[in-house]
């Protein structure tokens, strides 16, 4: 089936590279029996994959039903996936079937799989390996035949690391990877899914629907969508209902866009053979912490120097202690006679002796290395074209970010190759 034909079946909106790749791995899985690992941030639509999966299957004319890991309390999650007889817990009053039993022949899919506690997940990893569970309070073992298709906006590689996640459960059921893009990975189909949008709650609200002018448009793109296309959907309906004009301008869309900062640092994408998703907020907060910290560290270093002005009988001792640390740190930080230099400083601090035994301090003016992040990325790319001698393809792998997200920031950034 022509991807377009899926697209027009299961309402799909836009034709981004990532996200025809992305439809094309569903499809190509559809008619087999593995398992499928979605992964993407909040509000990608991955239920639809799942739903496109089952429905291209042998099964589709079987069950399917959706769990959400995450909205089911840990006391009572074993008994909704496997079941439980009767009094096997308080409040069991009678028998109860549970999913991989109600749904035999057909289709789980494990929304926020990475929600599942310790015990569910082995539970979950004996039915993937061997068709087999067992319900709460029994000792009965009965078998199962469901097709499990799991989702995430987690990266679970990171929760095993943490041993929150079973590593050998990961690796079963990502037997086939799906990363569905976030909508600033595919800007160009963020005005398609406005419109889309625009036109269906036209219908709905017995209204005309509303447009953008350009201005309106580039911010709709520009704007970072952390909710993605449930987020889109959102503004549009507000849009669509609150609005008095049908021709939306630059300054009315701004009235429903929140005030937030666009997320300017390279994404840093999984590997060939490791699609889970990334934690891209851990990155930001490493870069962040790592400024910051050497922000403070010049602090730090101004107060002792200032200490040492107040008492000049300190300088001495000073020298001294900055000669030993000195020896001890990195060779690019060293000390030579009076002269004390630092990474953390543009200028040399001179230690000078005026003869009666005090010691006098001349500071040159301290000029702070730039902590804009924008400079910082700019660097980065730059560093990389150099080392790869202008090849894209290579500069955007070590970079970890896609050659096309490399090709915007080079004319955002005005890089000349």
């Amino acid at each position: 089936m022509e991807l377009q034909a899926i697209k027009n079946r299961f309402g799909i909106i836009g034709n981004a590279p990532e996200l025809n790749y992305a439809l094309g791995v569903a499809v190509q899985v559809a008619n087999t029996d593995l398992t499928v690992l979605i992964s993407g941030e909040s509000g990608v639509g991955k239920e639809a994959f799942s739903q496109i999966i089952h429905s291209l299957s042998a099964r589709k004319h079987n069950p399917f039903i959706a769990v959400n890991c995450g909205a089911i309390p840990e006391g009572t999650i074993d008994s909704e996936l496997f079941g439980h007889e009767k009094g096997s817990f308080t409040g069991a009053v009678d028998s109860r079937k549970g999913y991989f039993e109600t749904v035999n022949g057909g289709t789980i899919f494990l929304d926020e799989i990475g929600e599942l506690p310790l015990g569910t997940q082995a539970r979950l990893l004996r039915v993937l390996e061997a068709g087999e569970f067992i319900r709460v309070g029994s000792s009965k073992v009965q078998k199962t035949d469901v097709r499990v298709i799991a989702a995430t906006n987690k990266d679970l590689l990171q929760l095993t690391d943490r041993g929150r996640f079973r590593e050998d459960l990961y690796y079963r059921l990502s037997t086939v990877p799906i990363r569905v893009p976030s909508l600033r990975d595919r800007k160009e189909d963020i005005p398609l899914l406005f419109r889309k949008f625009a036109v269906d709650f036209a219908e709905r609200y017995k209204t005309s629907p509303v447009q953008l002018d350009e201005d309106a448009k580039n911010l709709l793109i520009q704007y970072s969508w952390p909710g993605n296309v449930r987020e889109l959907k959102n503004i549009a309906e507000q849009i669509s209902v609150l609005s008095q004009d049908k021709l939306i301008s630059h300054g009315q869309l701004r009235k429903f866009i929140p005030e937030n900062p666009v997320n300017r640092l390279p994404m840093v994408m999984p590997s060939a053979g490791n699609q889970a998703p990334n934690d891209f907020s851990n990155e930001r907060e490493i870069l962040y912490k790592l400024f910051f910290d050497m922000k403070k560290d010049v602090t730090e270093l101004k107060k002792m120097f200032l200490e040492i002005l107040k008492n000049p009988s300190l300088a001495a001792d000073t020298q001294e202690a900055f000669a030993r640390e000195m020896k001890e740190l990195k060779p690019q930080e060293h000390y030579s006679g009076n002269l004390v230099s630092s990474p953390y400083q543009s200028q040399p601090v001179v230690l000078h002796n005026n003869g009666n035994g005090n010691s006098e301090i001349y500071q040159h003016e301290e000029v702070e290395e730039s902590l804009s992040i924008m400079d910082k990325e700019k660097e980065l790319i730059v560093k990389a074209l150099k080392k790869h001698k202008g090849k894209r393809k290579d500069a955007s792998s070590d970079l970890g970010i896609s050659e096309r997200t490399l090709y915007r920031k080079l004319k955002e950034y005005d890089i000349s190759e």
